[in-house]
């Protein structure tokens, strides 16, 4: 198990249900397979800047690591479709992969992921309606 796919496991974790304790953490992380010691669930919880809270363990939010999804899409998006439960957004060329990024920063829940090309992105949601409220989301953020 590498060290990047086990902190994307906790990360995953602590975002999907309240987790009070690093055994509560372990518990869950075995539940998908992934057994780790105490020492390395703590270094990997202070390498991501999680912190305890009364809601359970927290990241702390971190600097802006890139431009804002709305002036991305005001700057460079052409075309937006639907398929399914994929988004086809379409790009200037040499920008489908700044999209991608601040799509993923925004950290959406309607996004599963998004895959990124020249010009085009592939933003993949769990079924149409969903695909449909990512898309209503996206055109409101166009400026008139």
């Amino acid at each position: 198990m590498n060290k990047s796919f086990r902190q994307g496991q906790i990360l995953q974790v602590i975002r999907s249900k309240p987790i009070y304790t690093q055994e509560e953490l372990a518990r869950e992380l075995s539940q998908v397979g992934i057994q780790t010691t105490q020492v390395t669930l703590s270094r990997d919880m202070r390498e991501l800047g999680m912190v305890k809270t009364g809601e359970g363990y927290r990241v702390l939010p971190t600097q802006n690591n890139g431009p804002e999804l709305s002036d991305v899409v005001n700057e460079y998006l052409r075309d937006i479709r639907v398929a399914q439960n994929l988004v086809v957004l379409r790009t200037s060329p040499g920008n489908a992969s700044t999209l991608a990024i601040s799509i993923d920063n925004e950290g959406l829940d309607e996004v599963v992921g998004t895959v990124a090309g020249d010009d085009t992105v592939l933003v993949v949601t769990v079924d149409r309606g969903t695909a449909d409220r990512f898309r209503t989301t996206i055109m409101n953020l166009i400026s008139g």
